[in-house]
């Protein structure tokens, strides 16, 4: 999709890195032209909400389901939905603590980012898998949808990420930035799984060389790249760091690679 656009990806990063030091992630969603709303998703065990962004474009395109950090889906995570969608893709972002908040709210209704921390820890991995699931089923049925679909997530989305690949059998890749690989399942994977790490975040690089050892065995395909001297977290840290500074440098870096990889999605 939209390839005759690879070619400016790394201009369009450029400018995009340069407003973000003029706002946060809350005036840019604000200021976007794209059409967002929030859906309600019911499935069997239960029901959240997710953020959806629709590109401007004219043809059908391929949807990404975006998995926040182990914040919940902040102001930052929708802001890579519509990121997302600003490059052409139809963006969804599941808030799997919808409901969990004091008054049953979502995650911006917990009084303190540990709470939602704390919320997110205390999911069961089958109600994920089953919100994942029917956020992809949702976005998938869209009219704007042309039946592509991947996924991405960073941090404890990253981890899950990659451990919705051995659960969903339709998936064309998986983007995982700064996330675990799961311990079993690696023989149900049907996509290639992108990693994205920082240099000096060995808590999960550690787990690397494993994983790689996995996929090989499975037949699997899983292309992680490292980026010198950023840290854990990267694609929200360098939004606020300057232009020379590792993690800013990482994050232009992932998200051009990120651009091109949805760009040739099958």
């Amino acid at each position: 999709m939209r390839l005759r656009n690879v070619f400016v990806f790394s201009m369009v990063a450029f400018f995009w890195v340069g407003a973000w030091a003029q706002g946060d992630a809350l005036k840019r969603l604000e200021d976007s032209p794209r059409h967002q709303e929030w859906v309600n998703i019911e499935f069997e065990g239960g029901s959240i909400k997710a953020f959806l962004v629709y590109p401007e474009v004219k043809e059908k395109v391929t949807a990404v389901v975006v998995i926040h950090e182990n914040r919940g889906l902040n102001d930052w995570a929708r802001s890579v939905a519509d990121r997302l969608a600003e490059e052409g893709f139809l963006a969804i972002a599941p808030d799997l603590i919808s409901g969990m908040a004091p008054g049953g709210g979502g995650t911006s209704d917990f009084p303190t980012t540990d709470d939602a921390r704390k919320a997110i820890y205390e999911l069961k991995p089958d109600f994920v898998t089953a919100a994942l699931n029917a956020t992809a089923d949702y976005v998938k049925a869209l009219p704007a949808c042309n039946g592509r679909l991947a996924v991405g997530g960073f941090c404890w989305g990253g981890s899950q990420t990659f451990r919705f690949a051995t659960n969903r059998g339709d998936l064309s890749a998986a983007c995982v930035f700064y996330g675990r690989a799961p311990d079993s399942g690696f023989e149900n994977i049907v996509c290639p799984v992108y990693g994205f790490y920082g240099e000096d975040d060995n808590r999960i690089n550690a787990t690397i060389p494993e994983t790689e050892k996995r996929m090989k065995q499975n037949g699997k395909t899983y292309k992680p790249v490292i980026y010198d001297g950023a840290r854990h977290a990267f694609m929200r840290r360098g939004e606020t760091e300057s232009g020379e500074m590792p993690n800013r440098k990482a994050m232009l870096s992932a998200w051009q690679r990120w651009l091109g990889l949805l760009s040739k999605v099958d």
